[in-house]
């Protein structure tokens, strides 16, 4: 088992990668009081590996998926932790997907100012990214992750067991924050590259699972709340976000490497990177998205991109662009400009 450590200045935290991970809780947490939050898909799943790794303690069940991740939800969780009498030293569990790790995160950040926080993540998407750097929010007025908080989990506990159930859209969400990774750390890259064959096959998957967490641990300690270094981890995201309010349907990691694909383009026809750069990215995200699908009036998602909290100038789209192995950029386009980018996903590119 690997541990890796995340230290940033809030709360330093350590992440446990390999099989048997979720059994450390028992021995790092024997004695305290647990609180459980998961989704109805985890509870169905593993009701007995849940009873077996948390005994007696009180499980929270929320509904699935991104639809769910609101203030409703949110004071649910909230409403029975104080139902549980959790107390400031009581222990948040956040067993789940990254919705379930944002929402759970967050209810840890503001019940009672703050209670200690470990996250269980389910999923290879959770595992690689979300889980990890202290990330909390809810979508709010039709803007993803508009009311959050950085609040760092003590504890992260990425047991590959968990992989085995994921169906094989969700092991896709989970490779478009890898291949980011790779996009952005060129040994991540390489490897990659060079096992490319094994990208479906979940032990590989766990390795490079914990190559990413050491990656995102160190930008992370540099920059614990994005005002530098961290914002290279938006890569693909501001046009993703975009199309995953307006059109839903795809997971998060699928519009990811849609957006890494479209602002390849960007980069390129914007001067930031070589069209031999450009291209690099664009191959290296066919390998999990081949295709690319055609979006109707995608310059219509312009609207939700002017909403994203990552801009810094009112009207004006904020987008992180590779400029090459290991390199990045924000660059602003103005609303027109980034509109007509957007074209190219209507078709006739």
């Amino acid at each position: 088992m690997q541990i890796i450590e995340v230290n940033t200045k809030s709360r330093p935290s350590k992440v446990y990668c390999g099989e048997g991970a979720a059994e450390k809780f028992s021995e790092l947490y024997a004695g305290c009081d647990a609180f459980v939050v998961t989704d109805a898909n985890v509870a169905r799943l593993y009701a007995a590996r849940i009873g077996e790794l948390f005994p007696h303690a009180p499980v929270c069940v929320v509904p699935a998926g991104e639809r769910s991740k609101n203030r409703n939800t949110l004071f649910k969780i909230l409403d029975a932790m104080f139902a549980a009498q959790l107390h400031r030293s009581s222990v948040v569990v956040a067993l789940g997907g990254g919705v379930i790790g944002d929402m759970a995160g967050l209810a840890a950040a503001l019940y009672m100012r703050g209670t200690r926080l470990v996250q269980v993540p389910t999923t290879l998407l959770a595992q690689v990214d979300s889980s990890v750097g202290g990330k909390t929010a809810i979508d709010y007025a039709g803007v993803k992750n508009a009311v959050g908080a950085f609040y760092q989990p003590e504890t992260v506990l990425c047991d590959p067991a968990f992989l085995h159930t994921l169906p094989p859209r969700e092991v896709k969400c989970g490779l478009g924050e890898v291949l980011k990774t790779g996009i952005l750390d060129a040994a991540i890259g390489e490897k990659l590259w060079e096992s490319r064959e094994r990208l479906s096959d979940l032990s590989y998957l766990s390795e490079l699972a914990a190559d990413c967490i050491r990656f995102k641990a160190r930008i992370v300690a540099e920059d614990e709340r994005e005002s530098g270094a961290r914002r290279c981890l938006n890569l693909g995201h501001t046009t993703g976000h975009a199309l995953e309010l307006a059109y839903g349907r795809r997971s998060h990691g699928e519009y990811v490497l849609i957006g890494m694909w479209l602002e390849s383009f960007i980069a390129e026809r914007e001067g930031v990177c070589t069209p031999a750069h450009a291209q690099y990215v664009r191959d290296t995200v066919a390998l999990v998205q081949p295709r690319i699908p055609v979006f109707k009036d995608a310059r219509a998602c312009v609207k939700y991109a002017l909403l994203d909290k990552k801009n810094s100038a009112r009207g004006a789209v904020s987008l992180t662009l590779s400029a090459g192995k290991g390199e990045w950029k924000v660059l602003a386009l103005s609303a027109e400009k980034y509109a007509d980018y957007l074209g190219m996903l209507e078709g006739g590119r």
